[in-house]
């Protein structure tokens, strides 16, 4: 069950991971936009259009990811001091209650919503001669179905808490920088520390 887990977590990763460079392909199309508009006195009318739908697409495809590294945010002030077996009751029931359906109406009113766009060829009217954005609207039911398939996994692995009493390992992927490891690397102990507080506090009284 385990490596089930964390093959979707996985999956998840793999996702985000790829749709973020999405995020170099903004930057560099709105550096270009203001350097266009501004130096060369020439923008462009899909420009604007094309930032929504890049930044739309990003949004949308690292929603599973997010969740496969409980990287949503959460009013956490009384859920960190809850036990595990608390926590996971709470997310098991916020889960089933509010999270799923919403997910599910998500990609089953998504589906119909791209099916039509690609009905009719849709182009954005934002702009005169806007892009087409069928493409883009086919990312609502895609992200949908991979945030469900996560969700999924979020709930079993409640449930698995709740058993066993300890949340189950998820996949690692970049995380903030842990203090301890980083110290060990740069060879700095916490005296070391100290001392160069101590010295950096003289250093300021006697200015």
């Amino acid at each position: 069950m385990q490596k089930l887990l964390l093959t979707i977590d996985k999956i998840s990763t793999f996702i985000g991971q790829a749709f973020s460079w999405l995020i170099v392909a903004l930057t560099l199309m709105i550096s270009w936009e203001v350097f266009s508009r501004y130096a060369l006195d020439n923008p462009h009318a899909w420009a604007f259009d094309a930032m929504i739908i890049l930044y739309g697409t990003l949004f949308m495809m690292a929603g599973a990811y997010t969740l496969a590294k409980a990287g949503h945010v959460r009013g956490d002030v009384l859920y960190g001091f809850f036990e595990p077996r608390t926590q996971a009751t709470i997310d098991l029931i916020l889960y089933i209650l509010f999270f799923m359906p919403g997910v599910f109406a998500l990609t089953y009113a998504g589906y119909h919503f791209a099916a039509e766009s690609w009905a009719i060829l849709e182009r954005s009217n934002i702009t005169a001669e806007g892009p087409p954005i069928y493409p883009f609207k086919t990312i609502l039911p895609m992200a949908g179905a991979v945030l469900l398939l996560q969700g999924i996994v979020e709930v079993i692995r409640c449930i698995v808490c709740i058993r066993q009493g300890e949340w189950p390992s998820r996949e690692h992927d970049v995380e903030e920088v842990d203090v301890d490891k980083l110290k060990e690397m740069v060879h700095v102990k916490d005296e070391d520390i100290a001392r160069l507080d101590q010295y950096v506090v003289q250093q300021g009284s006697t200015k």
